[in-house]
């Protein structure tokens, strides 16, 4: 595989990264926001965790966007 990796040309490769770590970031956004909905919902013992949660995931959801910009359909 990491053959076929070093033969996309570089732009693509930035392409595919991009959208990964874009990806990344949401899914993380998604689990700390789930991870807060539990918190809210008495599953998970709150002691302030959920808003801290919801923090972490507009932090990551921000700078994902900021960052990278806008990804092309890869």
């Amino acid at each position: 595989m990491l053959r076929d990796w070093n033969r996309l040309p570089e732009e693509l490769q930035l392409a595919v990264t991009r959208e990964a770590l874009r990806r990344a970031a949401e899914t993380i956004a998604d689990q700390a926001e789930l991870l807060a909905v539990e918190m809210d919902s008495g599953v998970i013992a709150d002691q302030g965790g959920a808003e801290a949660l919801r923090l972490l995931a507009a932090v990551v959801r921000f700078a994902d966007t900021d960052r990278y910009g806008p990804a092309g359909h890869a």
